[in-house]
């Protein structure tokens, strides 16, 4: 594939936000089994303002294991004070078999309390997923390995970065060329760029999806893959992710890089996000209840 001209995007450097917090009691999500572990107070750096946008963020989770719904445990907890909608999935949903016991003891008996309330999943393709689960309900593919769907001012673009086709890159092209959301966030299995040493970043991607996201204006890439937590120093304007440890982790697996802001390799985590108006506030949370980064995302405006 031709690589595409790119134009400037314009954001805001990246400012970390330090936010009144509001210290909660640690309960154990009804109805799910959950292993012991350390409990911690909830502290909660984002503004939780009306109106907002709020979603969490979660990848590679499919193993079913008992730290994986300790996460899960711990994103019930935040929800008490963090009333998010839904939550986006970098891929890896299911590892091993995927039989519809799987589908249940790996992800439905996982979230059951959030499933139970309503709150929407948004499932990506990761390598280790077979294709049916476009199929499956409780991903919300509509049975479409990409699709777009929108929440408030956000635009989220969901791809299936283990075919980069043709036909998906003139898709993703038509659909930003005529979006005029106020932000637009990707979200895909492999990472453009990651400092572990498992995967890495992902060159050959990079080189076709780059270009593309700097042209019109995207604000935000989420990827897995990497079992770990990485944010990388904003790339050419664009904000950059790797959350791939909701399910499985690899200790100590991140390692020096120029582009490295921020890293954590040390436990599983997920992810907490809120959009209000030019400002994009984050926080990665561990199994345990750790903060391990957050900050805020502001927009310039343009002229």
């Amino acid at each position: 594939m031709n690589r595409i001209l790119a134009s400037v995007l314009i954001v805001a450097s990246l400012v970390f936000a330090t936010l009144g917090n509001a210290t909660y009691a640690q309960t154990t999500a009804k109805g799910a089994k959950v292993a012991s572990s350390p409990a911690s107070p909830l502290k909660l750096s984002l503004p939780v303002k009306e109106g907002s946008v709020r979603f969490a963020v979660i990848g590679d989770t499919g193993s079913g294991s008992d730290k994986q719904r300790q996460v899960a445990d711990e994103m019930v907890q935040y929800r008490s004070v963090f009333p998010f909608d839904f939550v986006l999935m970098m891929g890896d949903n299911l590892y091993g078999s995927e039989s519809a016991k799987d589908f249940q003891t790996k992800f439905s008996d996982v979230y059951k309390q959030l499933l139970d309330n309503n709150v929407k999943f948004y499932a990506t393709l990761g390598n280790h997923d077979l294709p049916i689960q476009v199929n499956y309900q409780n991903f919300n593919m509509n049975g479409k390995e990409y699709y777009r769907f929108k929440k408030g001012n956000i635009a989220f673009y969901s791809l299936n970065s283990n075919y980069m086709d043709k036909k998906q890159v003139q898709w993703l092209e038509t659909e930003l060329a005529k979006d005029t959301s106020d932000w637009k966030i990707a979200f895909f299995h492999h990472p453009p760029y990651s400092s572990a040493a498992a995967h890495g970043s992902d060159e050959q991607l990079r080189e076709v999806l780059e270009p593309i996201f700097v042209k019109y204006g995207m604000n935000v890439v989420l990827t897995g893959h990497d079992h770990v937590y990485e944010r990388i120093k904003p790339q050419k304007g664009i904000y950059y992710f790797v959350s791939g440890a909701g399910g499985r982790l690899r200790t100590g697996d991140v390692k020096s890089s120029p582009f490295t802001e921020k890293s954590f390799d040390r436990d599983m985590h997920f992810m907490l996000w809120e959009a209000v108006g030019n400002n994009l506030y984050f926080q990665a949370i561990s199994r345990t209840g750790e903060t391990v980064d957050s900050g805020v995302i502001a927009k310039q405006k343009t002229k």
